[in-house]
């Protein structure tokens, strides 16, 4: 399988390329080290020709029928599902993922997303009557999206889609670590239809590009998923000229397995929902909290679990977890083993340092048990492949040690239904499944505390995008 050539790609704006400013940022695979692409530099001049370009497109786009908007929607879907390929063999080159992740979850989640919403449209309550009030939702302006690099064509899509539906236009930036699908995506809306300047791309870095948008004062909405260090700042900056902030940033979720749990299924999940992406997932569960009397046993069954996560090259179709994102994260996650086994946790399975015959971004996905739950190694996101077992002693011991870190995005729990979804009641988290249940597109996906405010998906996340006005009769 081959990596897409090395090429230059321009900005979008305005529904066609836009050459850059003569900087350049290198797109390397972290699985070689090769520069696969460059993207320019964007700059604050970028931003505002994209703002421009939305601002003009976004009265026509704004009175469109919703109809019609969801039918673009279903058309990008269709875009994107008939690139699939391009797509994955894209994203596996760029981040790492493997290639049947990327055939997956990385090209079939944001399909899904984007039909959901299609579907979402034409029974969503635009208006409605409260006594003499007729309450009218309208599209909020001009929405700045800033996305990372770990699902780069599904955050995008969690933001376009619903911004789409609601009359919004748009300007993005997505990570320079993963900017190609940006490009692909771009294409895909225009062949659907979507009205030049409906959608634009400007690439560049967070300090230039990032900021500019976060500030721009004809950007009445920012739409950001990333560390919860940028999400701060760009709250900061955007509370400047008072516009909205949706920020969906990060997690250290926790499996929660109760003392009537199945605890084979329970600890294959867990460990499946710490490593997935390489562990590289904002919604991960990487703290497994566990009864202290049943510690050693379930220890085991994580480590016969995790010999199953093979690490390898990203093409490869056997390969389970590929490399980091950079060199430069896989020495963090590093930094973060050495830590946790410093400060008196047990390695039972991994470690630090690459495993043998690989030389690129890659990591041993690595078991820490008996770790305590005030260490660096419990409280802090490592995103990595790093499952840290904790020891508690009761259910409300359990309950407390879930809602000890700053974040609240995702958990889980395992034990006899209805006693697990008491506990999940008692969990500081915007999400919480029961005993592995499934993923849901219409479902609120968002955080409590420091992992963000605003919801994703359904008529959640389509909310996220309008203003809500009231006319008295």
């Amino acid at each position: 399988m081959n990596n897409p050539a090395p090429t230059s790609i321009g900005h979008w704006i305005g529904g066609r390329t836009v050459t850059g400013s003569g900087e350049t940022i290198p797109v390397t695979n972290p699985a070689t080290g090769e520069v696969v692409a460059e993207v320019p530099a964007g700059t604050s001049a970028h931003v505002d020709q994209a703002v421009t370009a939305a601002r003009a497109a976004f009265p026509g786009w704004a009175a469109t029928d919703p109809a019609e908007r969801a039918a673009v929607v279903q058309r990008i879907a269709e875009g994107l599902q008939a690139r699939a390929e391009e797509i994955a063999v894209t994203i596996t080159a760029e981040m790492g993922s493997p290639i049947t992740m990327s055939r997956t979850a990385q090209i079939g989640f944001p399909v899904a997303v984007a039909n959901s919403f299609a579907a979402l449209a034409t029974d969503f309550a635009w208006t409605e009557q409260i006594g003499n009030s007729l309450i009218v939702r309208e599209p909020i302006g001009v929405v700045g999206a800033i996305t990372p690099w770990n699902f780069p064509l599904q955050q995008i899509v969690s933001k376009l889609a619903p911004a789409l539906i609601a009359g919004d236009t748009m300007v993005f930036k997505p990570s320079e670590v993963a900017p190609l699908t940006a490009r692909i995506l771009a294409e895909v809306t225009a062949d659907a239809g979507l009205p030049a300047g409906v959608f634009n791309v400007v690439y560049g870095t967070g300090d230039v590009v990032g900021e500019a948008i976060s500030a721009h004062p004809d950007i009445d909405m920012i739409s950001f998923t990333g560390s919860t260090r940028a999400g701060r700042r760009i709250s900061s900056v955007a509370a400047q000229t008072v516009k909205r902030v949706a920020l969906e940033l990060g997690g250290k979720g926790a499996t929660v397995l109760l003392d009537d749990a199945d605890l084979a299924k329970a600890v294959d999940k867990g460990v499946m929902m710490a490593f997935a992406n390489s562990g590289q997932v904002c919604g991960a569960w990487p703290r497994m909290l566990v009864p202290a009397a049943r510690h050693d046993e379930i220890v085991e069954l994580a480590v016969a679990a995790a010999a199953q996560y093979t690490v390898g090259v990203p093409t490869d179709e056997t390969t389970r977890l590929g490399p980091l994102a950079s060199e430069e994260h896989r020495r963090k996650v590093d930094g973060y083993i050495e830590r946790g086994i410093a400060d008196g946790a047990k390695l039972v399975f991994g470690g630090p340092g690459r495993p043998e015959g690989l030389d690129g971004a890659y990591a041993r996905p690595t078991i820490l048990a008996g770790v305590h739950p005030d260490s660096a190694v419990a409280q802090e996101e490592i995103f990595g492949p790093v499952l840290t077992i904790i020891p508690y002693a009761d259910e409300d011991h359990a309950v407390a040690i879930a809602n000890s870190t700053m974040y609240g995005l995702t958990s889980g729990v395992f034990g006899e239904p209805e006693h697990a979804l008491a506990v999940a009641r008692r969990l500081r988290a915007g999400q919480v499944d029961v005993n592995g249940a499934e993923w849901n597109a219409l479902a609120p996906f968002g955080g409590y505390r420091q992992s963000g405010n605003g919801r994703e998906f359904g008529r959640f996340g389509l909310e996220e995008y309008l203003e809500t006005k009231s006319i008295q009769r």
